[in-house]
């Protein structure tokens, strides 16, 4: 049962906020993955391709733990309004752009939006049920991941090759109107008030840090050499900014992201996993499509179906996990199972080739999403369980930042693995516009690049399922959070 100071309409209410903020951020992720190919082909800039979604996840990873101290401080709605808000005006502007510079900036502006989508609705949903209680509402959850599974990758692929790819990011400007006027009309406004003081300091280190990590992540290999100037100047940078945030937060009255929560096993195990967790969901979602429409030659639609058998695996698993984890209190067992099924599907993707059929594809994705959706949300319900209230902001969406993180540097890295394992004389550009008359030997190449990537992902899979073993086993709460 929810909090008792509130009715049941005004919890559903709420919850409904949450579930329609959820449906915007998953959108946008399983749209835009079926229309890459075609964006940096019109827009002339394959090497260019892993920015357009590190871009976003950069200003999301940075923004991420901003959100949560905030929302700590402020309540959750006023935050909600902030995120979707500057998330629409990046929509807008994303759908107009005219380079691939362009397009990148304006990813980066709807990525700082959609930084407080996911973290807020995930800690909104602890501040109404119970640690018991939520693995049940993350299955309603896992709905909206549902809808995004079939509309997002279909939808794309389908507008994309019917009218233009622009409008894949016009589509999210009705839904985040109505998901605006839904939080402003039944989102308690919460919020603690108090002397508080804000981090910025750590917050300007954390960017510099990460954003130079990623620099010289995503430049190394492809467009200057690892042992040049341009990448050991980002890397050291960055090393120094993620240094200095972590010895500021060690003296900051109210820390960004307190030190003392990785004290909590539960917290540090949970945070390791969601690093590895978005670095292979994030590599698998970006370069499938990549694979499906330059080596097996499918048009944006089709690759957008191939993708919807993960994500229904996802949310059904993730429904079921969900209701189990209520009943019986229990949780270790999903990450477990989940991590390992993840593992075998990473080990799927490496046998596709050029000689490959879709059906293959598919087979290791579905197995992929059950995986998934047995494992992604546990992480975040056992770390909500584990810290006080007065942290759970935080907590939730320091989760939400290494699983950022972990996406950010896989896409970085492994779109330079890409770049760096086709051979020279290969146009990039001409391979994602099927169209092209591409001959067999070009594809062959690109599936000899795009299985380096999934084989680099293999491992990462491998520490994920090591993590879930470790992760602890605490009783779940069945106490309702106090409302504030």
């Amino acid at each position: 049962m929810a909090a008792e100071t509130r009715s049941q309409r005004e919890v559903l209410f709420a919850f409904s906020a949450m579930m329609l903020a959820t449906l915007l951020a998953a959108l946008d992720q399983t749209i835009v993955a079926t229309a890459l190919p075609q964006i940096v082909s019109d827009l002339h800039g394959f090497e260019d391709l892993s920015w357009v979604v590190t871009a976003y996840l950069l200003a999301t990873t940075v923004t991420v733990p901003l959100y949560g101290k905030l929302s700590d401080l402020y309540g959750r709605r006023r935050l909600f309004v902030v995120s979707i808000s500057i998330f629409l005006v990046g929509s807008v502007l994303c759908g107009t752009a005219q380079s691939m510079g362009e397009l990148i900036a304006f990813r980066a502006l709807q990525g700082i939006g959609a930084g407080g989508l996911l973290p807020l609705s995930q800690a909104a949903i602890a501040d109404l049920f119970s640690p018991r209680e939520r693995g049940k509402y993350q299955g309603y959850i896992g709905s909206m991941w549902a809808a995004a599974a079939v509309a997002g990758p279909l939808l794309g692929g389908t507008l994309t090759d019917a009218a233009s790819w622009r409008w894949i990011f016009y589509v999210n400007i009705p839904l985040a109107a109505f998901a605006l006027f839904v939080v402003m009309r039944t989102m308690p406004a919460g919020g603690r008030t108090r002397e508080h003081s804000i981090d910025w300091g750590g917050a300007a280190l954390l960017s510099v840090g990460v954003s130079c990590v990623l620099l010289a992540c995503a430049w190394g290999g492809t467009t200057y050499a690892w042992d040049s100037t341009e990448v050991l100047t980002a890397a050291v940078v960055g090393v120094l900014g993620v240094l200095a945030f972590l010895w500021r937060e060690t003296r900051a009255p109210e820390p960004l992201l307190p030190l003392g929560l990785f004290g909590i096993r539960t917290f540090a195990v949970s945070s390791a996993a969601a690093f590895g967790i978005g670095a292979v969901l994030f590599g698998i979602t970006i370069y499938v499509p990549v694979f499906m429409q330059g080596v097996l030659e499918a048009s944006a639609t089709s690759s957008g179906v191939v993708l919807i058998p993960l994500t229904l695996g996802w949310v059904v698993a993730a429904f079921v996990g969900g209701q189990l984890i209520s009943r019986t209190g229990r949780y270790k067992i999903f990450p477990i199972v989940g991590a390992t099924l993840v593992l075998v599907g990473c080990l799927l993707l490496t046998t596709l080739d050029e000689h490959s059929s879709r059906v293959a594809a598919s087979a290791a994705l579905v197995v992929i999403g059950v995986g998934m959706g047995a494992m992604f949300q546990v992480f975040v319900i056992a770390t909500q369980n584990a810290v006080a209230m007065a942290d759970l902001g935080v907590a939730t969406a320091a989760i939400q930042f290494f699983r950022s993180m972990g996406a950010s540097i896989a896409v970085a890295v492994l779109g330079a693995l890409l770049t760096a394992n086709l051979p020279a004389g290969v146009d990039p550009n001409r391979l994602t516009t099927s169209a092209a008359n591409v001959p067999d030997s070009a594809r062959a190449a690109l599936a000899h690049a795009t299985h380096s990537v999934f084989v680099a992902i293999v491992p990462v899979a491998a520490i994920v399922l090591v993590l879930a073993v470790l992760l602890p086993e605490l009783p779940l709460r069945t106490n309702a959070p106090a409302d504030d």
